[in-house]
């Protein structure tokens, strides 16, 4: 495994969870700051990607691009919970890499929130967009699955139920709950659900 594919990991599976874990228990506008650590740890992976070369500029180009049409697949389409934000992640992550496919989700969250609002849920949000542009790259890298329409929009349907909406209803529950139980944060994933559904049919 390449050292940036270990490198997300270890961002994904400890960096994040402790700065989201530590950024909880400040108060006022910490979530500015930790919103901006998390960009500053997904920049490590995306950058060890690159093996000692300097990153072209068209490369950063295209990744920006993405970017904004994920704001803009978020923002322009006016129905509640059916975005296109998370399909053009996935598009990120398959195209590019599972490192460039976690920046482009997250820094896409974080700059679409600023056309809704910012919160304590920012850097949750950024988390979840972009463990799933990471998580497509790794899925399709190296020809594991096929870069067809239809392959790609049922993954884009069960990641978005299973993995990134899952995600989003973790922070519900700590965010929401002052004592966490396993009936409460139930309650939250079965609830979310159907929003969840919403939202993979418009990625897929």
């Amino acid at each position: 495994m390449k050292k940036s594919h270990i490198a997300t990991l270890i961002v994904f599976l400890v960096l994040i969870p402790l700065t989201l874990i530590v950024g909880g228990r400040l108060s006022g506008r910490a979530f500015y700051v930790t919103s901006t650590l998390v960009i500053v740890e997904l920049l490590i992976p995306f950058f060890l990607a690159f093996e000692g070369r300097r990153p072209q500029a068209r490369e950063l180009v295209v990744l920006a691009v993405m970017c904004a049409l994920a704001v803009a697949g978020r923002v322009a389409i006016p129905i509640p919970n059916f975005k296109a934000i998370f399909a053009v992640i996935m598009i990120a992550g398959i195209a590019f890499g599972p490192e460039s496919g976690f920046l482009v989700g997250a820094i896409s969250a974080l700059a679409s929130n600023f056309f809704y609002s910012q919160g304590p849920y920012t850097p949750w949000q950024m988390m979840a967009y972009g463990a799933g542009g990471m998580l497509a790259g790794f899925v399709f890298a190296q020809g594991r699955l096929p870069r067809k329409p239809l392959v790609m929009g049922i993954f884009g349907l069960l990641a978005v139920t299973f993995f990134v909406g899952p995600l989003l209803d973790t922070c519900s529950v700590f965010l929401v709950m002052s004592r966490i139980t396993l009936k409460g944060a139930m309650a939250f994933y079965i609830s979310g659900f159907p929003v969840n559904l919403q939202q993979a049919i418009a990625t897929a």
